[in-house]
Formats: C-alpha cells, structure tokens, sequence
C-alpha cells in the first residue's frame, strides 16, 4: 500500500500530519508518540518577536470542541531558531515551520529566515488565527492573500503551505488567491470564530471575549470548505478540523484533500495520529485503492 503524498513541492511518507499548536514543539511528545512514523510535524506557530499571547482564561471546552484564544504566545524566531529548530531537524519526519505576521514584509522576512535553516521542510503562513489583532487580515481577501503568499513565495526556496480560515463568505475565492500566489498547498481550516458566555457574570469566559472553536464541531464546515476549495484550485489541499478516527481521515480525503493535519484530538488522545497511520491501508484497500492519491476527490457529485 502506497501511502506516499505530494504536497507541491513537498513529499511525505503519508498523509497524516500534526496541526500547529497542539503538539508543542514535539520535544513535549516523543516519550509518547513515534514522531518519526508521522508524515509530518507542525510546531507552535512563531512571529518575529516575542509574544505573551492573551489574558485568561484562554481555552474553554464547548459542545462537540475547544474554543482557544491563546493569542500566539510564543517566544519569537530568534528563540526558535536557537532552542527548537536544532531539536526539530533531526526528529526524523518533514519539519513544516508555522509563521504569522501583522504586516506582509514580517511574513517576507519571518519566511526568508526560517527557509534558510537547514531541517526545514517547508513553511505554512497562518494567515488565518481568530484570536490576534490583524492576524487573519491576510485570509480574508484574496488579492491580500495573493499577495502575501507570492511575497513570501519569492523569499525562500521551500515549499509554501497557506492556512486559511473558514470566516469568510467564498473560501474558494481565498484559496485561488493562495495558489495564484505561488502556494505549493491550501491548508483548511483554521479555528471558526466563537465566544462562551458566563451568564451569572455576565460576561465572556474567554480573557479575549471571541476566539477560535476547534474539534468535531467544526468537521462539517471543513469538509464542506475542502470541497469548495477543490473546485477553484488545482494544487493540492490539506485537511484540518475535527479529525479524530480513520472515518474522519477518509471522508476528507475522498472530499478532495491529500493530507490532513490531527488538532484538538492531540489534546486527549496523544497517540492517535499513529493509530490513523496503522489504520489507513485497510480503509484505503476498502475502497478498491491501492494508494493515498488514488481515493484524493472521488466524491461523486
């Protein structure tokens, strides 16, 4: 079974990767996972300068998810350069380094640094987080989102990978902004906007008020943008939003994306990205496919 995918210029052993911001910089998780066995790693997405992220409360459980208004509390790319990226380069698997900026040239010079580092793989621009101040600016207009990627797609030689969000009216239109930009890969979706109320208090739970909902909730609103994506581009799309068994894993796939990326679930089930990767021959053998790529947008219309 073939379970090799081709992101762009990008080649994984298989589809099934780890989002941003919940697998820490995997240094957090390798006494618990065998991070070599997954297709690819995400670290906590980093900016050019240090971040201290949001007030508490910061996350809050939901119905069917987890709303998250962490605010890209990190320590900056120096720190990352210094501390993370010397750990991540020899884990064994494809290093994707997250970056959000406020402005196009932190995006330019944020991919010019990180695509110069040896160990990675390539870069996803978060163009999309819902809980920082002019941080999903990027995402919500194509021309924006054109011109972000190409700018930053001139900046280095690695693979570029553009995660956009679901808070917009025709994320088709985004995602051809993405690949008319030079993306090598579409990632959907980030968090939808969302707020939880204390009605005693009378106020939002979150110290932020709104922030980002993520888990199964949000699965139907990602398969239903992965397939409008699918229509509009022709590069390839990576799936992200309430994943959490092989069901999950495939009904994104033959939706029309060629990798997914495991969230939320990482919260409560650590080993479930390798339990996916063991179970994915047999669903794709199910379905008469002797290959990852061959089950990819073979949804009937």
């Amino acid at each position: 079974m073939n379970l090799e995918v081709t992101l762009g210029r990008l080649k994984l052993a298989n589809p099934i990767m780890v989002a941003s911001g919940t697998f820490g910089y995997a240094r957090e998780m390798q006494e618990i996972v065998d991070v070599p066995r997954l297709g690819a790693v995400l670290p906590k997405t980093i900016t050019a300068e240090p971040r201290i992220g949001n007030a508490p409360w910061r996350t809050v459980e939901t119905s069917g998810g987890l709303l998250n208004a962490i605010g890209l509390d990190n320590d900056g790319v120096d720190a990352f350069l210094e501390n993370h990226l010397p750990y991540l380069a020899k884990i064994g698997t494809a290093v994707v380094v997250s970056v959000a900026g406020r402005t196009e040239d932190d995006f330019v010079s944020l991919a010019a640094r990180v695509g110069s580092q040896p160990g990675v793989s390539a870069i996803e621009l978060n163009l999309s987080c819902p809980n920082v101040s002019g941080g999903i600016d990027f995402g919500t207009n194509a021309e924006s989102c054109r011109s972000v990627v190409a700018a930053a797609r001139a900046a280095t030689d690695v693979p570029i990978l553009a995660k956009l969000t679901p808070n917009v009216t025709k994320i088709a239109d985004v995602a051809k902004g993405a690949a008319d930009g030079g993306a090598d890969a579409v990632c959907l979706i980030n968090t939808v906007l969302g707020i939880a109320v204390d009605w005693r208090k009378r106020k939002p739970i979150l110290g932020n008020g709104m922030g980002g909902l993520s888990g199964p909730a949000i699965k139907p609103i990602a398969l239903r943008c992965v397939h409008q994506a699918a229509t509009a581009v022709n590069i390839p799309i990576i799936g992200i939003g309430g994943i959490a068994n092989i069901d999950d894993v495939m009904e994104f796939l033959v939706t029309g994306a060629s990798a997914v990326q495991i969230g939320t679930a990482n919260y409560y089930d650590p080993t479930v990205s390798t339990r996916l990767i063991d179970q994915l021959p047999a669903a794709i053998a199910e379905i008469g496919c002797s290959a990852v790529s061959d089950c990819v947008g073979t949804l009937s219309k």
